[in-house]
């Protein structure tokens, strides 16, 4: 396990697309974190104060930007007429939204993740000894 934690952060513009309406711009951050080295958590701004995370696999950005990629909560893919748009889905209980980003900025925010940790080497990062901790009762007795 590694011990210089550092957490990106970047902020973008999301397109919330919906039928017979005018794209509606929303604020997004997207964070990354080596605590957690394998996923991304995108921030979507729904009001004054209030924010709704996703968390998904970095592998899933990476494979969005280039092929549909995703069968769960988020997929991922390029747009069909523009490789410079990256369409992205989210689908919960509470609802369905389709959102347009831009692939630049995606892609230059995967690359920054990629400086920090290398793709294959996340494991490096992950301290399994804590992980386990949180997860298992503390009073085994």
């Amino acid at each position: 396990m590694r011990n210089d934690h550092v957490t990106l952060r970047s902020t973008a513009v999301f397109d919330l697309l919906a039928p017979q309406t005018p794209a509606v711009p929303v604020q997004v951050e997207l964070r990354y974190d080596t605590r957690d080295p394998y996923a991304v958590v995108a921030a979507f701004r729904t009001g004054r104060a209030g924010w709704v995370e996703w968390v998904f696999a970095r592998d899933l950005l990476a494979d969005g930007l280039i092929a549909h990629a995703g069968e769960g909560d988020v997929a991922i893919r390029p747009a069909v007429n523009d490789p410079e748009v990256v369409v992205v889905e989210l689908s919960s209980p509470s609802g369905h939204a389709v959102f347009e980003a831009s692939a630049q900025e995606l892609a230059d925010f995967l690359d920054r993740t990629y400086d920090v940790v290398v793709p294959g080497n996340e494991n490096l990062w992950v301290d399994v000894d804590d992980a386990l901790s949180r997860l298992l009762p503390h009073d085994l007795s």
